[in-house]
């Protein structure tokens, strides 16, 4: 009986021991977190600083994605979602809708003129329907510059040597292309314009949770990719490409 009272005694002062540390490092950990500028640069998503807003560019295409005026944000996606029904449960085809709007709008420009001339005996003039240069110009303008941005990234990835981004950029495009197997580009640009009228005003609104959750998976996924590194890639031989970026 007192060989077995002294090991309890010896492991309950093992516990405390182990506590008391455990917590010293905790809250060293985070007061240095609270002391250092970059620590608290991070605690937002990508290291943000500024609102939501602003860094979805701050004029009116921030005010819709964020619901700020709910008629036309609602319109919007009310028009994206009649879009995608007519072309992917009705199975319509793009050159179809375009010649019945066309065959319509001639009806209505029809009508209009012979009714007037009836009615006012004097035909009135129906108003020129004319889209200016500048909204297509802009389009192509900001389409090229996207598609230059994400090409550019995408072969710095490939030539800078970090294995880990590479490996990253990989997987992603990776799910992509399985995620576009199961469904068409018309539902996956639906999905994503779906997600860009949601995802940021439920983010706004829920900030700090979510930024919460991501960084806990971001440390859980560290904590694998570590364990991955000191098993597998930091067995692989890096000397011949060592030799070529001295040469």
């Amino acid at each position: 009986m007192p060989e077995k009272s002294t090991a309890e005694n010896l492991a309950d002062i093992v516990e405390t021991l182990a506590d008391s540390v455990s917590k010293r490092k905790s809250v060293s950990f985070f007061v240095e977190e609270k002391s250092n500028p970059v620590a608290n640069q991070f605690k937002r998503l990508f290291g943000r600083e500024n609102p939501v807003h602003n860094l979805l560019g701050g004029g009116k295409s921030a005010d819709v994605l964020l619901w700020r005026n709910k008629k036309i944000s609602a319109s919007v996606l009310t028009g994206a979602t009649v879009i995608w029904v007519l072309f992917e449960w009705l199975n319509y085809h793009f050159l179809t809708l375009i010649f019945f709007a066309l065959v319509l709008g001639m009806l209505a420009q029809f009508i209009w003129t012979n009714a007037s001339g009836l009615f006012n005996r004097s035909q009135s003039k129906v108003p020129r329907l004319v889209l200016p240069k500048e909204i297509f110009v802009n389009i192509a303008v900001q389409i090229g510059a996207e598609v230059n941005r994400a090409l550019g990234f995408l072969q710095d990835v490939a030539c800078g040597g970090n294995i880990k981004q590479f490996l990253l950029v990989v997987l992603s495009l990776w799910a992509a292309a399985v995620v576009g197997s199961w469904c068409n580009f018309l539902t996956v640009f639906y999905v994503g314009f779906v997600a860009a009228h949601t995802l940021p005003v439920l983010y706004e609104r829920y900030e700090d949770e979510v930024d919460n959750f991501v960084y806990a998976v971001l440390e859980q996924i560290q904590h694998n990719y570590q364990k991955l590194d000191a098993g597998l890639l930091s067995k692989i031989p890096k000397g011949k490409l060592e030799g070529k970026k001295s040469e």
